[in-house]
């Protein structure tokens, strides 16, 4: 079966030593995709690359400032950019391919980070029948984290001969099964995957924004940093919202997100139509995501360029939805101890 492989997949593809990594732990594995983990070997580096004509390695020699252990907790400061070698390789075959995304907590931090391979011209994909290392560059924007060996930032999607990505004329035709409505409307908007728009009219607080001065955040710590040590929340004035350059917030979707069990999604970090600003970090949904009743998308919203204004129920993201190769056996939520199956405009999962 062709498509987005699904939980069942990604335990065969383990066994068989296609996806590599003596200690991963059964948690790694979700409904439609890998959670990728840390591994000691890091270094900070002098810049941004990709690898496209040789190995990550190679390239790496010119560019390290130091190597650093990650078995003990190492504090990744703001700014600065770091790879890390994952502790999972991959060893493909019978045309599988795949792309990585932040997973939502890593988003949610304003923790900026991509996913390279040797001999790869973009950032995030898997070439097919990929044989080889993985590597995480890293660049925390807003805080000081610590991190070490085990933690997981970063997600991989694995499909198998084709991607099928759902036309729009085909999201109108399953629209009432995505129950994705703007409830106040009643409306879905679909153009080239469907529309998400930002929830501004809350009577007490629209938004996050992240402080300038914070303690370190413990990555590993869950429910333990205190918000106000770390945001700024931002109370309802006019249902709008100037998003200050070089600042970044967390918002919430107008609209309430299913995404039905036969199906994964995808968010669209990066539209240029909709506004010149960065929308979402964590791109994947997984199927069950939203069950029964639906769940808001929380977005993470940045500009590097000028300030821009949002108004209340504008359109700030899109996802669109591809097909898996079958049903899942497991889905996103409580049975999996997933973080945001219920989630409002909720922080990530490191706070109290």
């Amino acid at each position: 079966m062709k498509g987005a492989l699904v939980y069942q997949d990604y335990l065969k593809l383990i066994k068989k030593n296609y996806i590599i990594n003596e200690t991963i732990d059964q948690n790694q594995i979700q409904p439609a995709s890998l959670d990728l983990s840390l591994s000691e070997e890091c270094y900070e580096i002098k810049h941004s690359f990709l690898s496209h004509k040789t190995t990550v390695r190679r390239k790496l020699k010119d560019l390290i400032i130091k190597k650093i252990n990650l078995n003990k907790e190492f504090i990744f400061k703001k700014d600065k950019t770091y790879i890390v070698k994952l502790n999972e390789s991959l060893n493909l075959k019978n045309n599988i391919f795949g792309h990585c995304n932040p997973k939502s907590s890593t988003g949610r931090l304003d923790i900026f980070c991509r996913t390279i391979v040797d001999f790869a011209e973009e950032y995030e994909k898997i070439p097919n029948n990929y044989q080889g290392e993985i590597f995480l560059e890293i660049t925390s924007r807003s805080f000081d984290v610590a991190f070490k060996k085990g933690n997981c930032l970063n997600q991989l999607r694995l499909i198998m001969g084709n991607q099928y990505y759902l036309s729009d004329e085909q999201l109108k035709k399953i629209k009432t099964k995505l129950k994705i409505t703007n409830f106040k409307k009643n409306t879905l908007k679909i153009n080239n995957g469907v529309k998400i728009s930002v929830d501004l009219s809350n009577s007490k607080t629209i938004a996050y924004v992240a402080k300038n001065n914070t303690p370190v955040l413990k990555f590993s710590k869950i429910k333990s940093h205190k918000i106000n040590d770390f945001w700024k929340a931002i109370k309802n004035i006019d249902n709008s919202l100037l998003i200050e350059k070089n600042k970044f917030y967390i918002l919430k979707s107008k609209e309430k997100v299913i995404i039905p069990d036969n199906l994964a999604g995808e968010m669209i970090p990066y539209d240029t139509g909709i506004g010149d600003f960065r929308a979402h970090y964590a791109g994947f949904f997984d199927p069950g995501f939203g069950m029964p009743n639906g769940t808001y998308a929380v977005l993470e919203v940045k500009t590097n360029e000028i300030p821009f204004l949002l108004e209340d129920g504008q359109t700030i993201a899109r996802i669109k939805y591809e097909k898996l190769n079958k049903n899942s056996n497991i889905v996103y939520g409580k049975d999996i101890k997933s973080n945001y199956q219920n989630q409002g405009l909720k922080l990530s999962k490191h706070f109290k």
